[in-house]
């Protein structure tokens, strides 16, 4: 199934492309993270390790434990690796945990969005059809009147 993007309503504040320029569960799944700060701090963590600096600064920290902490630096820094390990799949859970409810949300919208364009379409499509007919009843009967009037020359 397809589905095409409306044009920008700006009358319309929940449209793809309004005002907002969110889709409606964006803004509403953004404002339930922003209200809860367990989840801010989960999205901060999770942010943070998603990117460059966290693994330039883990190659960094690691090399100097290795140099210069411990002289056999592998039984603590495998334990401190092994428990950062946990602490990070459970950030990366729970962003999956916010994807798929995002997801489920978006999905929810849009099915009832996409019932009432289906409904307005069916709606319109009637509606033609019956100017339509209405169109083509109106020029059939002119075409019976103009047979039955006398022309100016006879």
């Amino acid at each position: 199934m397809t589905t095409t993007s409306r044009p920008a309503d700006p009358s319309r504040p929940g449209t793809r492309h309004g005002p907002t320029g969110h889709h409606p569960v964006v803004r509403h799944l953004t404002a339930t993270r922003h209200g809860d700060i367990q989840l801010r701090i989960a999205d901060a963590v999770t942010a943070f390790a998603g990117s460059m600096p966290f693994v330039y600064l883990h190659a960094a920290a690691f090399a100097v434990w290795m140099l210069f902490v411990e002289r056999s630096p592998w039984p603590t820094l495998t334990l401190v690796v092994s428990l950062e390990a946990i602490f990070l799949s459970t950030f990366v859970m729970i962003g999956q945990n916010r994807q798929s409810a995002f997801s489920t949300a978006k999905a929810d919208h849009d099915f009832v969005e996409q019932e009432i364009e289906l409904h307005t379409n069916t709606e319109l499509t009637r509606q033609i059809h019956v100017l339509t007919t209405e169109l083509h009843r109106r020029l059939l009967d002119g075409q019976d009147h103009d047979v039955d009037r006398p022309t100016a020359g006879t």
